[in-house]
């Protein structure tokens, strides 16, 4: 699974750990991350983040 990038502040979203604190389980592909999730550093939706690796 790939990792996703927050693109302004950098937090990468890594699919096998997930965000458990904001309600996205591990093993979760970023894909299947709800549309309303936020990045937890800084607020910003799914819509900036990039595939890395």
């Amino acid at each position: 699974m790939s990792k996703y990038v927050c693109d302004p502040c950098g937090y990468v979203y890594e699919p096998e750990a997930g965000d458990p604190d904001n309600g996205v389980p591990a093993g979760t592909p970023f894909q299947d991350v709800p549309e309303d999730w936020i990045c937890p550093l800084c607020g910003l939706g799914k819509d900036v983040f990039s595939a890395v690796g």
